[in-house]
């Protein structure tokens, strides 16, 4: 059976000037698997406009008058949030973007093949999401560690829970009746989605396969080698092994790029775990 096409990616642009959306409406038109469903001058329409359209993705202009691009991302509840791609006359706000989890950045005037390189990276984490949606109703509670009987989560986070899977190199996540056992060299990157963890891991989809633990930042740590899993920021834990690049910053934060292409941000207030990174 032939695989479903995926939907539409259902936009809106917020710019306070026309013409750049036009600009950005026209290069949307070579691309039509997007839809724009609607086009807002500022940020308080574009806030209304993402109640009434429920958009997959935003493209949203930094620097507007009143409310600018960062102060109306800061006003949308993390349940409505859509996939954001920042849209800047200038380079230097591209580090907030990716502070503020936007899915990408582009420089006005908007280049056609820098669209498209956004425009992949869009498609990547909406396939992301849908995979991390369509897991969270199956997996919950640590499974049971090499054989043993199924744990809770609190039996699990247990001392002797520990270092057996430290010592068996697995993850075990309970699914229903059965349990999936996940290997720790698998894994690229964990964070946070609310009260779940999303765990990232290579798989036989083309961008990996996302995995859904319900827990905590601190749950998860607990049941890894820091050492090999150090915590890199209050939402992110990352598999140290699969770093292959480090970018530094003036702020004292840095961007770690993993084997897998995914770039991940290293706090200024994790610092210290820089030298099981390097």
């Amino acid at each position: 059976m032939d695989a479903t096409p995926s939907a539409p990616l259902r936009a809106i642009v917020v710019d306070d000037e026309p013409l750049a959306r036009r600009g950005l409406e026209i290069r949307l038109a070579a691309h039509p698997d997007v839809e724009i469903v609607g086009q807002y001058g500022d940020g308080e329409a574009a806030i209304a406009g993402l109640r009434e359209h429920r958009p997959d993705l935003m493209f949203l202009d930094v620097q507007m008058p009143g409310m600018d691009g960062f102060q109306t991302l800061r006003t949308i509840p993390a349940s409505e949030m859509p996939l954001v791609v920042f849209v800047t006359a200038y380079d230097h706000y591209a580090i907030r973007a990716f502070e503020a989890s936007a899915t990408d950045y582009l420089l006005k005037p908007v280049e056609e093949s820098r669209l498209t390189q956004a425009l992949v990276r869009v498609r990547q984490a909406r396939a992301q999401r849908e995979a991390s949606g369509h897991c969270a109703h199956l997996l919950g509670l640590l499974g049971e560690l090499s054989g043993r009987p199924p744990l809770d989560l609190d039996e699990a986070l247990k001392p002797d829970a520990l270092d057996l899977l430290r010592r068996e190199e697995k993850l075990a996540v309970r699914d229903g009746g059965r349990t999936v056992r996940v290997d720790l060299h698998s894994i690229r990157w964990i964070d946070a989605a609310g009260d779940y963890m999303c765990i990232h891991t290579d798989g036989d989809a083309p961008n990996g396969t996302t995995l859904i633990l319900r827990a905590t930042m601190r749950d998860l740590e607990k049941q890894l080698d820091p050492q090999r899993f150090p915590r890199i920021h209050r939402s992110t834990i990352v598999n140290a092994r699969r770093v292959v690049e480090m970018r530094p910053h003036t702020n004292g934060e840095s961007f770690l790029r993993l084997d897998c292409g995914q770039e991940l941000k290293l706090s200024r207030s994790h610092r210290d775990k820089l030298a099981m990174l390097l």
